[in-house]
């Protein structure tokens, strides 16, 4: 399905920005080699969502053993230690500045970290120009212990989420999806997810976990649900186990994975081949009243919906207009617009015609917006 790619070398020549085939070619495939140069390799403004997953810098200092001596099995990988804060800064600036070139002007970008290492990330964002939106608590329902006792234990890593620049319009964020899946309540800037266990954890032949810091579907998940639609390109400059690229097939996103370790590139390759798309019927956009085409109130009469001279109401039956022929509504002497009039009986500055309106349907009142749902349906048929 995907072919491992050794990376771009540093002065290899840029795609067009006009060849169709330029970032069609780096789509759903890992990239093996350093980030910086197999991004010198892709066009310029390429992708829709950039999520990082970047070295954190950990600084440990010698083994991290537990009370009874056993040793714990922490991230001590060579790819995790900087010669000092000065280097690491370098590292941070120079792959910031690669991913931003290929952000398009709309695109955003996540990254997450640990208290070693996001607050650095975070100036240096700032420093580049991008444009912070939010930073989210990742709270672990199942945190790793602090061993040593010297410290309250570190139970929550931090996302950055941030706009290419300050200017930056028209980025996506599914509010509405997210709200209406969160019970019709605003999804909050903290999100409690378990850490990564169990069968969802890639293991290496000897049955030991193969990646030290590989990361929870479920939070990609939330990442690609919230700020991206199908067909977005996803990329992920440290690839790791290839959690971005699964998640991003499963949701029909289309990915960039790059990842300087061969193993591991394998190992996400064959785990992201396993994985099946979820249906295109699931996956649909949600669509909007924002999104939804623009009924005129004359489209209920023309279609016999209401008939002129039919008597519309408020919720509690206070207060009564008469429906025109023309498509306005009369209240005594006065004539205007749903939104006029009903701004007008409440003494108001504007009012939501669509929903302050009611008309008799039986027995009960219902609102003139369910009218207008029937002419959108027809609409969208």
């Amino acid at each position: 399905m995907r072919q491992l790619r050794r990376g771009t070398s540093a002065q290899a020549s840029r795609f067009s920005l006009d060849s169709s085939a330029a970032i069609e070619s780096h789509l759903d495939r890992i990239h093996v080699g350093d980030s910086i140069p197999i991004l010198a390799g892709m066009p310029p403004a390429s992708v829709d969502v950039v999520f990082a997953d970047p070295p954190y810098n950990l600084q440990l200092e010698g083994a991290l053993k537990r009370p009874d001596e056993s040793v714990v099995d922490a991230v001590d990988d060579d790819w995790d230690k900087f010669a000092s804060f000065e280097a690491y800064d370098a590292f941070t600036r120079a792959w910031l500045l690669a991913a931003k070139r290929v952000m398009k002007p709309t695109a955003t970008l996540w990254v997450i970290g640990s208290y070693h290492n996001i607050f650095r990330v975070g100036a240096a964002l700032q420093d580049l120009g991008f444009w912070i939106l939010n930073d989210v608590v990742w709270r672990k329902t199942n945190p790793m212990p602090n061993f040593r006792g010297t410290r309250f234990q570190n139970a929550h890593e931090t996302l950055i989420w941030a706009a290419r620049d300050k200017s930056a319009k028209g980025y996506t964020f599914n509010y509405e999806a997210l709200k209406a899946g969160n019970e019709d309540t605003q999804v909050r800037s903290d999100w409690t997810i378990p850490l990564c266990t169990g069968a969802e954890r890639l293991k290496d032949a000897h049955g030991r976990k193969l990646h030290p810091t590989q990361k929870p579907e479920a939070l990609l998940a939330r990442v690609l649900l919230s700020s991206s639609k199908p067909g977005d390109v996803v990329l992920d400059p440290f690839f790791g186990s290839g959690t971005t690229g699964a998640v991003a097939k499963r949701l029909g996103r289309r990915f960039v994975g790059i990842e300087r370790d061969a193993g591991y590139a394998a190992a996400a390759e064959a785990r992201i081949d396993a994985v099946t798309p979820l249906p295109e019927a699931s996956l649909a956009p949600f669509a909007t009243k924002r999104d939804a085409p623009r009924v005129a109130f004359s489209a209920l009469i023309e279609r016999g919906l209401l008939q002129p001279g039919a008597t519309l109401t408020d919720k509690d039956g206070d207060c009564e207009v008469l429906v025109r022929a023309d498509g306005t509504v009369e209240f005594g002497k006065v004539v205007g617009s749903i939104h006029r009039i009903g701004a007008l009986v409440q003494g108001a500055e504007a009012c939501n015609g669509w929903t302050f309106w009611h008309y008799a349907d039986g027995g009960r009142l219902r609102a003139i917006d369910h009218l207008r749902a029937i002419v959108r349906q027809e609409l969208a048929a």
